[in-house]
């Protein structure tokens, strides 16, 4: 089959990525095997490939917002059917046993896995899901703008919901990428004034576009102190100016797992009057459902850019570049690229 493995970790403009023939994967006694219909590009792609966040195993192949249907399935699998569409996700196994995962909070499981990092993901045209991670998706949406669900949707989701946007609240959205511009949509739908905050005039567009309030450059100040804020660029520059935004007992939420180094906070004007500053880290597979189904009753609109399977090195260039408009989906029926990308032997 085809795929990309990340043979070389380090500037995207390096190269990175390989494009090969890989063998097709054989799914474990409780996996799918799954033929990938579309797979989102996502930042922390970007992040495996450059080494920002070291592989976990070499050659691994990217890619974890995928939509795929079911070809096949280990021997100890029940209840999936073979051509049903599934979504694979970033998480992809946590041991079931450790005191998060007791407690409903398996995203910090000190044992958890994941799609395109531990284990091959999407960025090819098989892959493998085990079955209690993979995903019922809803209807209304193509494949293709699916894909960025299963990543951007539902870790802005969560993110939203540990920012904690009271009813009717300001919510700042900082960086309007993939996963911003549903986050809004999620926002707005629930009663929230979005503020959105960018360096791209573009997506500033987008953001008024989808109903927010009001769009700046990065580093403009609200109209008004807000009562929570969201980061998604993946910029430690931006988290004081977040927190200098936020109205008394607000939150930042940094919805990324990868930030550059923070600048230095001063304690009265980013910290006292009760802000809080919390990470977000990964998902629960509850926030998925939870997300998929607010999706369901809630129709979101999906901005993609489309890129066929055998250009993913270029969708990945382009993202760090900022020439992405919303989320980059890799689909492996389109067309190869015109100028074939450097073959690479095997796996």
């Amino acid at each position: 089959m085809l795929g990309w493995v990340v043979a070389a970790p380090g500037p995207i403009g390096s190269g990175p990525l390989r494009r090969c023939e890989l063998p097709d994967p054989v799914p474990a006694a409780d996996e799918l095997l799954v033929r990938v219909l579309a797979c989102g590009v996502c930042r922390t792609d970007l992040h495996v490939a450059e080494g920002d966040l070291p592989v976990h195993r070499p050659r691994v192949v990217p890619g974890h917002e995928v939509v795929g249907e079911v070809v096949g399935a280990g021997p100890g699998v029940a209840g999936f059917a073979v051509g049903e569409r599934v979504g694979v996700a970033w998480l992809r196994r946590t041991c079931g046993e450790c005191r998060f995962c007791r407690a409903g909070r398996e995203n910090l499981c000190p044992g958890s896995c994941y799609t395109g990092w531990d284990a091959d993901g999407g960025y090819a045209e098989l892959t493998t899901v085990p079955a209690a991670f993979a995903h019922r998706l809803p209807g209304g949406y193509d494949d293709e703008t699916l894909a960025p669900l299963l990543c951007a949707g539902i870790i802005g989701y969560r993110a939203w919901r540990l920012a904690g946007v009271p009813a009717g609240g300001l919510l700042g959205i900082y960086g309007f990428g993939a996963s911003a511009h549903l986050t809004a949509q999620v926002a707005i739908a629930s009663g929230a004034s979005v503020h959105v905050f960018t360096r791209s005039a573009a997506a500033r567009a987008l953001a008024l576009e989808l109903g927010a309030a009001s769009a700046g450059d990065s580093f403009d100040e609200p109209p008004q102190p807000l009562d929570a804020a969201i980061l998604f660029a993946p910029a430690g520059a931006l988290v004081p100016a977040a927190l200098a935004a936020l109205d008394r007992g607000g939150t930042l939420a940094i919805a990324g797992i990868h930030l550059s180094d923070v600048p230095a906070l001063n304690y009265r004007r980013h910290l006292f009057h009760e802000r809080t500053l919390r990470s977000v880290e990964a998902n629960t597979r509850a926030d998925a459902r939870e997300f998929l189904r607010f999706a369901a009753e809630h129709p979101l609109r999906v901005t993609t850019t489309r890129y066929p399977l055998g250009a993913a090195d270029a969708a990945l260039r382009d993202l760090a570049a900022d020439r992405v408009h919303g989320a980059a989906v890799l689909l492996p029926g389109l067309d190869a690229p015109t100028t074939p990308a450097p073959e690479d032997g095997g796996s």
